[in-house]
C-alpha cells in the first residue's frame, strides 16, 4: 500500500499575547492508503492543531506535510484550495450543512466547484448518499434530518470529489450514542468500500478504538503510535501508572 499522508518533524508555535505556546513539537508519522487512523489526546495536546495542518488550513512553523505526494507547506493559497477540493474531505463536529439546500444539493455542491470535474454532480451525490443509507432522505433539508443523518450527509459531501484522504474532527462529538455508532459504521464502510484513508481526531477512546491504528498526543508530541489493540493496552497501562505516579515507561 502506498502512503497518502506524511508529516515530517512538524512544529507549530503560537503567540498568545506575550506567551509563546508550542502546540506541536516535532510530530512525525505517515498513513497508508486505505488506513483508518485515530488521533487522541487530552485538551491542549495539539490534536486539532495537527488536523488543521494536515488539512492545509494552517501552516507549520517548521516541518513538512505531504498529501498524496505533494508538499502542501510550499503551496500558495490558490494551489492549496485546489488540494483541499480534490485531495481532502473534511467532516466536522457541527455538520456545517447549508440549511437552504437539500441533502442532494449539499453533496453535489463541491463537485460543481471542482476545477477539474470528474463526476456528474447529481449522479455522484445520489451514489454516495445511497451508499451511506440515505436514499430516502435526498430531498430533505438539514432541519428535516436527525443529527446522525446530517453527519452522514456531511460525510457524503466530503467524499463528493473522491478524495484519497478524509479528515474528521470529533465526528461523533455532537451526537448521542446510537447516532455516533451509526456514523462510525458509515466511516468504516467508506474506508473499506472505497479505499479512502480516514484520519480522525477524537477525545473518546471507545470511538478511537474502532480505527486500525491510534496515535496518542501529549503536550504536542507523539506519546505512542500503535495498532488499536496494542494502544488500548498502552493506555490501560498509562492509566495505572498515573495512579501510581510512574508515567515514564509510557511516555518515553
Amino acid at each position: 500500500m502506498d502512503t497518502v499522508l506524511i508529516a515530517k518533524d512538524v512544529h507549530r508555535t503560537l503567540n498568545v499575547g506575550e506567551i509563546t505556546v508550542h502546540a506541536l513539537r516535532g510530530v512525525s508519522f505517515s498513513v497508508r492508503r486505505g488506513e483508518f487512523l485515530s488521533i487522541i489526546g487530552p485538551s491542549g495536546s495539539g490534536k486539532s492543531t495537527l488536523l488543521g495542518l494536515i488539512g492545509g488550513l494552517d501552516t507549520p512553523t517548521e516541518g513538512q506535510v505531504f498529501i498524496d505526494g505533494t508538499d502542501i507547506t510550499t503551496l500558495n493559497e490558490s494551489a492549496l484550495t485546489r488540494v483541499r477540493n480534490e485531495k481532502i474531505g473534511f467532516v466536522f463536529q457541527f455538520f456545517n450543512l447549508i440549511p437552504t439546500l437539500t441533502a442532494l444539493e449539499n453533496v453535489s455542491l463541491p463537485i460543481q466547484f471542482a476545477q477539474h470535474r470528474k463526476f456528474n454532480p447529481t449522479k455522484r451525490a445520489k451514489e454516495i448518499l445511497t451508499m451511506l443509507g440515505l436514499s430516502d432522505r435526498m430531498d430533505h433539508r438539514p432541519n428535516q434530518l436527525s443529527g446522525g443523518q446530517q453527519q452522514r450527509v456531511a460525510i457524503a459531501r466530503a467524499l463528493a470529489n473522491n478524495p484519497p484522504l478524509l479528515l474528521c474532527d470529533e465526528p461523533t462529538g455532537n451526537l448521542d450514542t446510537k447516532s455516533g455508532e451509526i456514523v462510525m459504521r458509515a466511516l468504516r464502510s467508506v474506508q473499506q468500500n472505497t479505499d479512502t484513508t480516514v484520519v480522525m481526531v477524537t477525545h473518546d477512546m471507545e470511538v478511537a478504538s474502532q480505527a486500525d491504528r491510534i496515535v496518542s498526543l501529549v503536550d504536542g508530541q507523539i506519546a505512542s503510535d500503535a495498532r488499536a489493540s496494542q494502544q488500548l493496552a498502552i493506555i490501560k497501562d498509562f492509566q495505572q501508572k498515573r495512579i501510581t505516579g510512574d508515567l515514564h515507561p509510557v511516555l518515553n
